[in-house]
């Protein structure tokens, strides 16, 4: 992991929320996720324990100076999930947006990942 990359907000403390759901842009939101987790860009964190209303979990997004939340599709899981628990979003990422159509295929390409966190880096 990169130490000088973060955020271009400045914030040091970014906490990133993926989907993960059931299909391509699920997968992909999981993928673009950890990529900027590795980046340095923020920390990649729980979605699923902050439905889960895990106090820990929740203490820490609520600790975020800023929380990026990623859906792969207009279901908006992920965001309904922050919105429900309470937690501020500063970002909410659509990749469907980014031009990626939805499917089942839970195989993801690398080079679409790789592509697809480049235009999700630009956003942030």
């Amino acid at each position: 992991m990169t130490g000088n990359v973060k955020c271009s907000c400045g914030s040091d403390s970014v906490g990133i929320f993926p989907c993960a759901g059931d299909s391509n842009v699920g997968q992909l939101s999981n993928a673009v996720a950890v990529g900027l987790h590795k980046m340095g860009v923020g920390n990649m964190m729980c979605m699923v324990g902050i439905g889960g209303r895990r106090s820990g979990l929740l203490k820490s997004a609520e600790g975020c100076e800023r929380v990026v939340v990623i859906d792969g599709c207009p279901v908006n899981c992920a965001k309904e999930t922050m919105e429900q628990a309470g937690i501020r979003m500063d970002k909410h990422i659509l990749l469907t947006d980014l031009g990626i159509q939805k499917n089942k295929n839970l195989d993801i390409n690398p080079s679409e990942v790789k592509d697809i966190l480049s235009k999700v880096r630009a956003i942030l």
